[in-house]
């Protein structure tokens, strides 16, 4: 008979996925719910709160939730515990903080009212030169 104790280890908490697993992740969510006009911004340099943004829009304020619902499912099968989720009650614009990526799921008129694309975008394109003002007219 064996009279060894049988020792248990704790087991460690899986890291979290990487920004890139997340983003995937995000991706599959809005596609799987058919989400509409879906843009990623990097912010990497612009903000150290996450690494990527997620804008889409939704046709209504069901579609909104559900997108936001489904991106936390997916977040959730990969061990990731979103930070947070705001504005699901009113869900005109619903968002759902998992760290590295931060999703915004908006209905179309909230999206242009306050227009998250060009406010993150800024300086993103590059200067005209004189040979393309020129080229304009």
């Amino acid at each position: 008979m064996n009279n060894q104790a049988h020792v248990i280890k704790p087991r460690l908490p899986e890291p979290p996925p990487s920004a890139d697993k997340l983003l995937a992740a995000v991706r599959a969510a809005v596609e799987e719910i058919k989400a509409k006009d879906v843009v990623e911004i990097d912010v990497r340099g612009k903000t150290s709160v996450a690494d990527h943004l997620v804008i889409a829009s939704g046709t209504s304020t069901r579609h909104v939730k559900s997108i936001a619902d489904e991106v936390v499912k997916f977040a959730k099968k990969l061990g990731a515990q979103p930070l947070g989720v705001e504005g699901e009650r009113e869900a005109e614009w619903v968002l759902v903080d998992l760290g590295d990526v931060i999703v915004h799921v908006m209905l179309p008129r909230v999206r242009e009212f306050y227009a998250l694309e060009r406010l993150w975008s800024v300086g993103d394109r590059q200067p005209r030169s004189a040979a393309d003002v020129d080229d304009a007219g």
